[in-house]
């Protein structure tokens, strides 16, 4: 599905760091002369879980294990609104932040994860990241904080499920929603109130009166949450149409990596970010399948006033990220000229 230009730095890039990985092969011992903590945002035995976990084996396999990798799953040492800090820190080598979670250290990360009513073209969103200043300024927000940006991953469109059928736009006033960052802020336009949790507090928040809905990051984060079992309608507008992660070193251990190391790891990032692709495309569909089996119904089909109503309701969050922080005003400057 990705068509742009840096696709061919991306193949020259796995083909260098594959190269260096055969010459690792040959002139390096097995024993890690790194060893890094990754840490990220899904539960062991997920869908998405197990693809960081593959990032995690093709770094080791690409580097001939002189780089070790240990993956944390979410709840396993570090939450899911500390990645961020824990990799600045060094307490993680390695961290796939969800930029939502992290709005107050990182304003930028929200304008870099797609705000709401954004594009679904993944076309558009790659030739943003690729053939725009976007990248480099993403670079020095993420160079302030100590960290190293790597190559970012595409995930589908964000949905919310309810416990109570939302028939209209107003029946999202008064609901307590599962909703970070931009997204908290969009439906709070919209009468509800947004809640901060992580991902695994979900099911069991809903089960329990805690919230009302949540937002996930795709469709294939409800059906591994087993959302369905607690809340059973999903509302019919996407907030946002793609989103679009990092994945983040931490800047000291980045510095001790060899060039060529640092060009395996830089191609196994983009490896990952072309398995996320593929595989979300095909999992988006199954788990809208296996979940409406499970007996997931979808709102009625808007009304031309309510999809007005969804679409004012992000239209003014662009300037009120605009005025965060420099970088985030520089984001939103591109996207206003695209």
């Amino acid at each position: 599905m990705i068509n742009f230009k840096k696709h061919k730095l991306i193949n020259g890039l796995l083909a260098l760091s594959l190269g260096f990985g055969s010459l690792a092969s040959s002139a390096m011992a097995n024993a890690a002369e790194h060893n890094w903590r990754f840490a990220n945002l899904y539960g062991r035995g997920t869908a998405y879980g197990t693809l960081y976990e593959n990032l995690g084996k093709n770094i080791e396999t690409m580097s001939n294990g002189r780089i070790s990798v240990q993956v944390l799953y979410s709840g396993e040492g570090v939450n899911t609104t500390g990645i961020l800090s824990a990799v600045k820190t060094g307490l993680i080598t390695m961290g796939a932040p969800f930029q939502s979670m992290h709005a107050g250290e990182l304003p930028a990360g929200i304008v870099e994860i797609g705000l709401p009513g954004g594009t679904s073209d993944v076309g558009a969103l790659s030739t943003l990241f690729h053939e725009t200043q976007w990248s480099e300024i993403l670079d020095k927000a993420y160079g302030e904080l100590g960290m190293v940006r790597l190559e970012p991953y595409i995930q589908p469109p964000v949905y919310v499920i309810t416990k109570k059928e939302i028939t209209s736009i107003d029946d999202f006033e008064g609901l307590k929603i599962r909703a970070p960052g931009a997204y908290g802020k969009f439906l709070r336009n919209l009468g509800a109130s947004p809640v901060s949790l992580a991902w695994s507090e979900i099911y069991t928040s809903m089960a329990t009166g805690v919230i009302d809905g949540s937002i996930g990051s795709n469709m294939i984060d409800h059906r591994d949450g087993n959302h369905v079992e607690v809340a059973k309608y999903m509302y019919a507008l996407p907030l946002a149409g793609a989103q679009v992660l990092p994945i983040v070193v931490n800047q000291k251990a980045w510095s001790k990596l060899t060039p060529d190391l640092q060009a395996i790891v830089r191609g196994a990032s983009a490896i990952h970010a072309q398995e996320q692709m593929t595989k979300s495309v095909l999992w988006e569909s199954q788990a809208v399948a296996e979940m409406e089996a499970a007996g997931l119904k979808w709102s009625p089909e808007p009304s031309a006033a309510d999809k007005k109503a969804w679409k004012e309701a992000g239209m003014s969050l662009a300037k009120e990220y605009s005025e965060e922080d420099k970088y985030s005003k520089q984001l939103v400057d591109i996207l206003n000229a695209q």
